[in-house]
């Protein structure tokens, strides 16, 4: 929180009394005494030549009344600060949001439904595993989590959500599998338009990997909070999250940290190109943390080099099992191969990888990697 200003309490002082003789009067504030001028020479006697003249007088305010002035110009300053503050840090989050509230750092774009905000709802929340709350739009809310829709959790009769992370999201509304990488994935509803993926792939919430034919996804960048890229709706068409003027961002930040590796370029010495099958890597994984792959081949030790991962997505890696060419969080672990799709390899000459290592959310651990084997065929 930020303090505004601090007021101390102010004392008056004793104010003195002014008298005019010994004589008393009840004579208001603000009044005029006509004092009598004598001739001189004459005593008591007032003569014809004598003369009036008008004194203005103020008596002192009392010491109540002072203090009354001072509250009340103390709370006219107390509101124009308010209104300042509030102004200066429009674009900070909400005490019951993490969106900013700056209305060009919080909607996304639609052509057909035009702006959805995430922000006015005082809902929308990033955490590291998962998005909560609703967003609002022209065609109703934008639920991002099952079990905080404006009428309550209905994950026991409709189980979805967006994951911060690998899928799925869970009946009881969690991500298990969220891992503050900032890679959305999952589904949003809308009473209108119905489901709204987040990412080409979603295997892991029960949909389909498209990303070989309609690559796409939405992705909040670690440094700076920004929401970047697209969801897709099958009526809506795409929706965008970072456009020229407007965009979504939030004061989250990725609470694991996450370290990338590119390697050099691997020449098999095959003229008409291999296929690589899976990948193993070999040093310690702690609980929570993780490591995971992306490929990009060429027949060209110039590239061009376009990593990619399962469904041919540079939003995806490769950290399942074999047999399995899929996503995983955590990945396999150490000494386990890795499945590759062989079709995004075949014919290739040139291979290159691109880890992918993790911390846990606390920071505490981080994956070791020593030695990475890749396995070819012809």
């Amino acid at each position: 929180m930020i303090p505004l200003y601090s007021v101390s309490k102010m004392r008056s002082g004793k104010q003195s009394k002014k008298e005019y003789g010994n004589e008393r009067t009840n004579t208001p504030r603000n009044y005029h005494i006509y004092a009598i001028y004598v001739a001189p020479g004459c005593g008591k006697c007032i003569t014809k030549e004598a003369e009036t003249q008008k004194i203005s007088y103020n008596r002192p305010m009392k010491a109540w009344k002072i203090i009354f002035w001072i509250v009340i110009a103390i709370v006219l300053i107390f509101g124009v600060v308010t209104s300042i503050t509030t102004n200066l840090f429009e674009a900070q989050a909400d005490p019951g949001t993490n969106i900013h509230s700056d209305p060009a750092e919080r909607v996304a774009w639609s052509d057909i439904s035009g702006y959805w905000d995430f922000y006015i709802s005082n809902t929308v929340t990033v955490f590291g595993s998962k998005i909560e709350g609703y967003a609002e739009s022209a065609i109703g809310d934008i639920s991002l989590d099952c079990a905080t829709t404006r009428n309550g959790n209905i994950c026991t009769s409709s189980n979805y959500g967006i994951c911060n992370g690998p899928g799925p999201h869970n009946i009881d509304g969690t991500c298990t599998n969220g891992n503050a990488s900032g890679i959305l994935s999952g589904y949003a509803w809308n009473d209108a338009i119905g489901w709204v993926s987040f990412n080409c792939n979603q295997t892991n919430h029960g949909g389909p990997d498209v990303c070989i034919s309609n690559p796409y996804g939405v992705t909040i960048n670690g440094v700076s909070g920004d929401f970047e890229g697209f969801a897709w709706n099958d009526i809506e068409g795409w929706i965008g999250f970072h456009g020229s003027s407007t965009k979504v961002a939030t004061t989250w930040r990725a609470t694991s940290s996450i370290a990338y590796l590119e390697s050099s370029i691997f020449d098999t010495g095959e003229e008409g190109g291999v296929v690589l099958n899976s990948i193993i890597w070999q040093g310690t994984q702690p609980s929570g943390t993780s490591v995971d792959f992306q490929i990009a081949v060429s027949n060209s030790p110039t590239g061009p080099w376009t990593f990619i991962g399962p469904g041919g997505s540079e939003f995806t890696y490769y950290g399942a099992s074999c047999p399995a060419a899929a996503t995983s969080f955590p990945g396999a672990g150490a000494d386990t191969p890795i499945c590759i799709d062989k079709l995004q390899s075949a014919s290739s000459r040139y291979l290159r990888y691109k880890v992918r290592l993790i911390s846990n959310l606390s920071r505490t651990e981080s994956p070791e990697i020593n030695d990475i084997v890749l396995n070819w065929s012809r």
